[in-house]
């Protein structure tokens, strides 16, 4: 058993079901496409991923957590989604990792170590939510190019570095700075050494919040490699891409940034609602900024049983981007009605915000409850999957578990 699986580990998560196939009575008829739903992938994780993760492939890593293993206040690294987009870099030497900071609207060009950092500058500790901009996309249809998340793509961790805001200001900026971009230490998976797996930014005014961290720590330990280690870019509130792993450079930019992924359809919505199935023009897409309003219930896990005359207690987290969650609803009648529930405030600005309530059910049978969060703008999450893009970006429709009572 060990030796297929590091064959497995080795060949890849499209060599799966050829493997097993030789294995597995009649394997060899299973239609092209699917998997054996009876495979056991924990082994096939990067280390110190929780084995109840789901993992959606290995080239790169793209792994989500399930709504239960979110449930901590602080989530732990190992229940942190990973989202690549190429190569993660071999061994990275903290001790000899630099940082670079230049650009045409940058007073100078200047480098920095970590140890520079950490003895330059006050260090300071957010929770910050990061979520993927496509998380949810598997809702969309018709479907939408990418990887299928479904509703775990998101995480509040505790970052701990240095403010963005003060290195940049330590190089200096020139007056028509509107825009920085990153830069990191992964490799194209084409293995060109010259081609940039990805280069987002942020706006000026998002990069100078006190929140925006370069930062080294994730819950008081180094970042895990799979997040970034030695050094990332951490940009609550926004689309996760913004929050650059693996960094050793920014770019102070006079324009808004123009590196991989940052046109295109690359995390950019319509600008205007458009049919399901559009083709939309480039010049006809907006970039992605502040994330919307969003809730998870993280207990029970769906498919509760629980037996008659007996109150649930129901809890979750929701968060809004760059907003505070104003209040929290649930529903077991589809939304015909809605329950209040008690809604803690934020450890800081840009975390997310834990909620909680009891639900009495008034008779046997099956139930689903439905999570609803508003912002402080008054914004409500849709009962349904919002409008379709072509990236299947920005689903933020209510979550929803099963119960049986009995």
């Amino acid at each position: 058993m060990s030796n297929r699986r590091g064959f497995i580990r080795k060949a890849g998560l499209a060599s799966i079901s050829a493997v097993a196939a030789n294995q597995v009575v009649f394997g060899s008829n299973l239609p092209k496409g699917l998997e054996f739903i009876g495979l056991d992938r924990s082994e096939d994780m990067p280390p110190g991923v929780d084995p109840e993760m789901t993992l959606l492939n290995d080239l790169p890593w793209n792994i989500e957590a399930k709504a239960h293993l979110l449930d901590d206040p602080v989530t732990p690294a190992s229940k942190f989604f990973i989202r690549n987009n190429g190569v993660v870099p071999k061994d990275p030497d903290p001790s000899s990792w630099k940082l670079t900071i230049e650009g045409e609207s940058a007073e100078s060009s200047k480098t920095y170590t970590i140890d520079d950092l950490k003895s330059n500058f006050k260090t300071y500790s957010y929770q910050l939510v990061i979520e993927c901009g496509g998380n949810g996309r598997s809702e969309f249809n018709p479907p939408a190019k990418g990887n299928q998340w479904s509703i775990g793509a998101v995480a509040c961790a505790k970052w701990t570095g240095v403010r963005l805001r003060d290195v940049l200001e330590d190089v200096g900026l020139k007056e028509d700075a509107v825009y920085i971009g990153y830069y990191g230490a992964d490799t194209h998976l084409s293995k060109d050494p010259d081609k940039v797996v990805i280069s987002r930014g942020v706006p000026i005014n998002k990069a100078m919040e006190d929140e925006a961290l370069i930062a080294w720590a994730m819950n008081d330990e180094d970042i895990p490699l799979m997040n970034g280690y030695p050094l990332r870019l951490v940009i609550g509130g926004w689309p996760g891409s913004t929050s650059g792993k693996w960094l050793n450079k920014i770019v102070i930019r006079n324009k808004i940034h123009d590196g991989p992924k940052m046109g295109g359809d690359s995390y950019r919505m319509p600008c205007e609602s458009v049919a399901p199935g559009s083709k939309v023009a480039e010049e006809d897409m907006c970039i992605i900024e502040s994330m919307p309003v969003k809730s998870l219930i993280t207990y029970p896990k769906s498919g509760a049983m629980i037996k008659e005359g007996r109150a649930l207690e129901v809890r979750g987290q929701a968060w809004a981007g760059d907003y505070k969650v104003n209040s929290m609803d649930i529903s077991i009648d589809f939304g015909r009605t809605w329950q209040s529930c008690v809604l803690k405030p934020p450890a800081n600005r840009l975390a997310w915000q834990q909620w909680k309530t009891e639900i009495d059910f008034p008779q046997k049978g099956y139930y689903e409850v439905w999570a609803k969060a508003t912002d402080a703008n008054g914004r409500v999450q849709p009962m349904v999957v919002p409008g379709w893009n072509p990236k299947g970006y920005l689903n933020n429709a209510c979550h929803r578990i099963a119960i049986k009572v009995s």
